[in-house]
């Protein structure tokens, strides 16, 4: 039976399988410098890129995901901890001579040895773990103001101001994705209407003050004002997906990736791939996308569905009663609830509220992510210069997010031990105890046992 993760993992494979023949296409060069050989497509840094993600996913999968929410005795056993000294130790990084690099007029990256990895990555899977566990440690106080949005999205928003001086794009996602993770948790709809202008004023004041990024509005109301300048990242991008057609003009038959389209093997690899595979190749790549969003969001929603019988209920809530009045109050409130015909419907959340509020974070980011970068490229938003998540080129990205995936993997496991601790039926593996008998003996058992 094809479980929520089983689809996810072939949704994961299907992307970096076309991601590594469309960034080794885009790669293709006409220079004697760097000849392509047929080792080179099939065994060059991307497919092994490809390999260790895949490794990492199954790596994720393994991942005991509520051990990252959890809180040591001590600080330095926390796991949030290291994932949030990791996150500014990589930002402070960028800074240091001889480690950061500086692409394209900006400095993201970080080179250690033959690694190099942007900072920004880092964050961007590694915030929404600590805004989950930040919001389960302050359950009870995420409906006041300081603790459930002022404390949380302060910190967020400090972090994103400094990943926001080179990469303006990164830093609204990772706040978009904080801000929506505390109101899953029970955050205040109205703190976040309320704040909604300042940030709105910050953003102004960050593009306003970027004489780049204005530049990159005024291409996104009007390329054709200046073709050969501003507009012709865009309109070279646009050209290309309508020169694929339904069809496209077949794999490595792209004409706009010999110089003419910038960042073809990053950024705007969707333009590649609609060029070459035309309307039909672009439908799978987000027919892929949405198959793995409908699955992490199957996963994190999971409950165990069963019927109780209302005697049994009423015997379990008789038997907490007990436990907290007496054996003898506990044996008086049991006998008076007696069984009766009527049954009642029984949803049990199958993942601990950590497990569901990363799983949504994670989730929340990859498709974010995806419609990003495919309305930018389609000329639908100015842009941003975020990557296409398992396309655009970059080993390190790659990894990163397939570790992340992994744990919506992981997840699916855990569901599937609390099933079986329910007695529901895990789905494949045969029927499993009613869950009416299950709870009718755990009822009797806890009933017997305080008498």
């Amino acid at each position: 039976m094809l479980r929520s993760s089983h689809g996810l993992i072939l949704a994961v494979l299907g992307l970096l399988i076309v991601a590594t023949v469309m960034v080794n296409s885009a790669s293709l060069s006409l220079s004697g410098a760097h000849p392509t050989t047929t080792d080179g497509i099939f065994l060059g840094k991307h497919t092994w890129f490809a390999v260790g993600a895949f490794v990492a996913l199954i790596v994720g999968s393994l991942v005991p995901v509520d051990r990252l929410g959890a809180t040591g005795a001590r600080w330095w056993t926390t796991p949030v901890t290291w994932v949030a000294a990791a996150i500014f130790v990589s930002l402070a990084l960028v800074h240091v001579p001889g480690i950061g690099r500086e692409v394209n007029g900006a400095r993201r990256w970080i080179s250690i040895g033959p690694i190099g990895l942007q900072p920004s990555e880092i964050a961007k899977w590694g915030v929404p773990i600590i805004v989950a566990w930040y919001a389960v440690r302050q359950q009870a106080r995420l409906r006041t103001f300081k603790w459930g949005f002022a404390i949380p999205l302060g910190a967020v928003s400090v972090l994103c101001g400094l990943i926001a001086l080179e990469d303006l794009g990164t830093a609204v996602l990772i706040e978009v994705v904080s801000v929506a993770v505390l109101l899953a948790a029970g955050a205040r709809w109205a703190f976040v209407a309320a704040m909604a202008p300042v940030g709105l004023l910050a953003f102004v004041a960050l593009i306003v003050t970027s004489p780049y990024r204005i530049n990159r509005i005024a291409a996104f109301l009007n390329p054709y004002k200046d073709p050969q300048g501003i507009g012709y990242h865009i309109i070279q991008s646009m050209e290309a997906i309508s020169g694929g057609g339904l069809a496209g003009r077949g794999l490595g038959n792209s004409e706009l990736k010999f110089g003419y389209l910038p960042e073809a093997t990053t950024d705007f690899i969707y333009s590649i791939v609609a060029e070459e595979l035309g309307l039909t190749g672009s439908v799978v790549v987000i027919a892929l996308y949405l198959l793995l969003i409908a699955c992490g969001v199957a996963i994190v929603t999971a409950t165990a569905r069963g019927v109780m019988r209302s005697g049994d209920a009423g015997g379990s809530a008789s038997t907490g009663a007990a436990a907290g009045a007496g054996a003898g109050a506990g044996a008086g409130a049991a006998a008076a609830a007696a069984p009766s015909a009527a049954s009642s419907s029984v949803e049990t959340p199958l993942l601990s509220n950590f497990s569901q509020l990363l799983g949504f974070g994670i989730v929340l980011t990859v498709g974010l992510q995806a419609l990003i970068n495919v309305c930018v490229v389609t000329g639908l938003a100015p842009t941003k210069g975020i990557a296409l998540p398992l396309m655009s080129r970059g080993g390190t990205g790659w990894i990163l997010t397939c570790l992340s995936l992994g744990l919506l993997v992981a997840m699916e496991r855990a569901a599937d031990r609390r099933r079986r601790e329910l007695g529901v039926p895990v789905p494949g593996e045969g029927e499993a105890a009613p869950f009416t008998e299950r709870a009718g003996a755990m009822t009797k058992a806890n009933t017997a046992g305080i008498a």
